[in-house]
């Protein structure tokens, strides 16, 4: 049975992911949604895309923290609860509550419960579960955005990277780390519909982060 520690944990985590980072720097240092604009999304890619890198990096690096911390949130829980730091019960309790910071991402009770795509919030949880495994999912993505220039495909590819990686490199045990490792695929997968579909056509457009702001 759930204690009102861990329930308290998951709320908390959620409000964490909760956080639209990208929609208050937006309206706060430049007075627009950036969901009116750009692909419509709250999340770092847009707002490179809209307001450029000075608002870009920071919603990069917050969101991500966001995963972190949220999943981090475990240790507060207490070995007594969870078990001992990497027991498989302990990293069960890590993934539920990096999840719950995701899907506080994606909808948001501070914002409408209109979110981002969770893809930076996705790559602080797996760096707060299996470093090693974030940091390939991180080159991948780094070298499939400097060939193409394509978010959306570095991203796809880096989510298939971590299930991957955990299994035929690293040699996971822990079963459920797999299981939300696939999760992670199907979840960018539905995320990222549109964009596969405009890659498909040719028409998915392709980013600088370093230009300046277009509004």
């Amino acid at each position: 049975m759930i204690s009102v520690y861990s329930l308290s944990a998951l709320i908390l985590a959620y409000l964490l992911g909760s956080i639209p980072t990208a929609v208050w720097i937006g309206k706060y240092f430049y007075g627009i949604d950036v969901r009116e604009y750009g692909s419509g999304n709250a999340g770092a890619t847009n707002t490179f895309r809209v307001l450029g890198k000075k608002a870009g990096i920071p919603v990069m690096l917050i969101d991500i923290l966001k995963g972190w911390t949220a999943t981090n949130l475990a240790y507060l829980i207490g070995m007594s609860i969870t078990g001992p730091h990497h027991s498989v019960q302990f990293v069960n309790y890590q993934l539920a509550l990096g999840i719950t910071a995701v899907m506080g991402h994606l909808f948001p009770v501070f914002a409408g419960f209109r979110g981002g795509k969770g893809i930076a919030t996705l790559t602080g949880m797996i760096l707060a579960v299996h470093v090693q495994a974030s940091l390939i999912c991180i080159l991948v993505f780094l070298i499939v955005l400097l060939i193409t220039r394509y978010v959306s495909l570095s991203s796809i590819a880096a989510g298939f990277t971590f299930p991957l990686s955990t299994i035929f490199i690293f040699h996971v045990s822990v079963r459920s780390i797999i299981v939300y490792g696939m999760c992670i695929c199907v979840l960018i997968l539905v995320t990222h519909q549109k964009n596969i579909e405009r890659l498909m056509k040719g028409k998915e457009s392709k980013v600088n982060f370093f230009k300046k702001k277009t509004v």
